[in-house]
């Protein structure tokens, strides 16, 4: 809607999304929206992805402004890609991107506004709304028929009574994503691969189909085995966090994370998010390493007793820390002497307040100004300021 709304006002706006897959599951279902209106929406990927000469039609319409509504991959902030009048930015799983790349879409035009979406904001974007930097519009209630998504902890050591209870499912019907954090076996880390986890599978499930989607494919062989899963051809699909966003399989009912205390809690949501998009009851097991820390213990705590994206990623935010704000690091210990975002939340609303009456008064307090900035002694991190 609002892309709409900028659209009739004769300007431009853009939808960004991380993965091909995902750029074009929003292309599809945008196209189908506005079948009924003369708005042709634009798809823009990779160079590599399209013929030539269609790429060249589409970056020339956007370039002209006759495209008004452009929707594509990191392709959108690329050199070759000109806008003629974009008012307005928004960028889909935004905790796929860097802060810079959320800066060069909006530096794409002149004062764009820009509105970025996810379901478990980073925690420098936590800390950009304690701040007043940017305002949020938390979307709590789940799609209707939808069902909470049981989640449950269980240590590698069960594997094999995790297995069996497996077996009873997949006769049952489930569809199962079983996600590993690395490709290849390797004797540096003691991580469970996809290779070594496949051969156990296929050893457990010897008459079982079971599909491999991972980053070091090519995209039709990923492709190939995530459409396999999603027809039922293979009840396990194997794979890396590739699947983390963009897929969408409506039957796939329960899902497992192997070694999942060495991921972050956004990562874990969003891939628990992969499960509980039909009406079936899903389940998300936590398959996790004995000896776990303090920390990794909270940290997956905290994600089987909450739901809300919004609350785990605050979470986050005190595990992981903000970043930093005139930077582009996106987590991590801030460089403040004395302020914890779980306990001065006043002190910041009124920091907020008080450098809101010096800019007010700019021109009287430009001195105390400056000395502020030159603290940072750098462009770039006033740059960053608006990322």
């Amino acid at each position: 809607c609002s892309m709409l709304k900028v659209i009739d006002s004769g300007c431009q706006a853009v939808l960004m999304a991380p993965t091909e897959v995902l750029a074009k599951q929003h292309y599809e279902t945008i196209k189908e929206f506005l079948k009924e209106t003369n708005i042709i929406p634009v798809l823009i990927l990779g160079q590599t992805k399209v013929k030539k000469d269609i790429l060249t039609e589409n970056l020339n319409s956007i370039y002209k402004g006759t495209s008004k509504l452009i929707i594509g991959t990191h392709a959108l902030i690329s050199k070759n890609t000109e806008y003629n009048n974009l008012k307005l930015a928004i960028i889909d799983e935004q905790h796929r991107f860097g802060v810079n790349q959320r800066i060069a879409i909006a530096e794409k035009g002149s004062d764009v506004n820009l509105l970025v979406m996810t379901a478990t904001p980073i925690p420098r974007s936590l800390a950009l709304t304690c701040y007043g930097d940017m305002s949020i519009t938390n979307l709590k209630q789940k799609p209707k028929g939808r069902k909470t998504i049981e989640t449950s902890m269980i240590s590698s050591k069960r594997i094999n009574e995790l297995l069996d209870g497996l077996k009873r499912k997949i006769k049952e019907g489930s569809f199962i994503y079983w996600i590993c954090p690395t490709i290849e076996e390797s004797e540096d880390n003691n991580l469970m691969s996809i290779e070594e986890r496949f051969k156990k599978l296929k050893k457990k499930f010897p008459n079982l189909d079971i599909s491999i989607a991972h980053g070091k494919q090519k995209p039709e062989e990923r492709n190939l085995s995530i459409y396999n899963f999603k027809i039922g051809k293979s009840k396990i699909l194997l794979a890396t966090t590739v699947v983390e966003v963009g897929v969408d399989i409506t039957d796939a009912d329960i899902i497992v994370i192997e070694c999942s205390n060495r991921y972050g809690l956004s990562q874990l949501h969003q891939l628990r998010g992969r499960v509980g998009r039909g009406l079936k009851k899903s389940n998300c097991i936590l398959l996790y390493e004995h000896n776990l820390s303090n920390l990794a213990k909270l940290r997956l705590k905290t994600l089987k007793n909450n739901h809300d994206g919004f609350l785990i990623a605050e979470e986050d935010l005190v595990l992981r820390g903000p970043g930093e704000i005139l930077g582009t690091k996106q987590s991590g210990l801030n460089s403040f002497r004395f302020v914890n975002f779980k306990f001065h939340n006043n002190l910041i609303e009124i920091a907020k307040n008080e450098s809101e009456l010096i800019y007010k008064n700019k021109q009287k307090d430009s001195d105390k100004i400056k000395s502020l900035l030159q603290i940072y002694q750098s462009n770039n991190f006033l740059k960053n300021l608006g990322g």
